[in-house]
């Protein structure tokens, strides 16, 4: 019983969960009121408002910081600056390669949706903790 009186304990990760059980629940409302009918994919399905993914990674990120305070690590500024380097260096030929294809593009949440769901995990986490 003690693993589950720690999961249960564990602000963090109740915050990120909620977030993401919230924000479905509201997708799914929000969608059954504009289109007047029930569409069970919208309880786990991508896409719509607010952002599911937003909410859990704010809740999540929001909770941390809470409980572990906030800062960036050095490692970022050294990833950056590897990536620019491929990037603008070497981009079109390595090691006499070619790319030939774009890089396959995803369409995401719109502002909006971000915006809502970042506030949606940020209000889980506070109002958790």
């Amino acid at each position: 019983m003690t693993i589950w009186n720690e999961l249960l304990g564990n602000q963090v990760l109740i915050s990120a969960v909620l977030g993401w059980t919230v924000a479905q629940f509201l997708k799914t409302v929000i969608d059954m009121v504009l289109n007047r009918s029930f569409n069970p994919e919208r309880i786990f399905g991508s896409g719509g408002m607010p952002s599911s993914h937003s909410a859990t990674v704010c809740a999540l990120t929001t909770a941390s910081g809470m409980k572990y305070g906030v800062g960036m690590r050095r490692e970022t500024g050294k990833q950056a600056k590897l990536l620019n380097s491929v990037f603008f260096e070497n981009i079109l030929n390595l090691d006499g390669v070619f790319l030939q294809e774009k890089l396959k593009e995803y369409v995401g949440h719109t502002p909006l949706q971000v915006a809502a769901g970042a506030i949606l995990g940020i209000l889980i986490a506070v109002l958790i903790s």
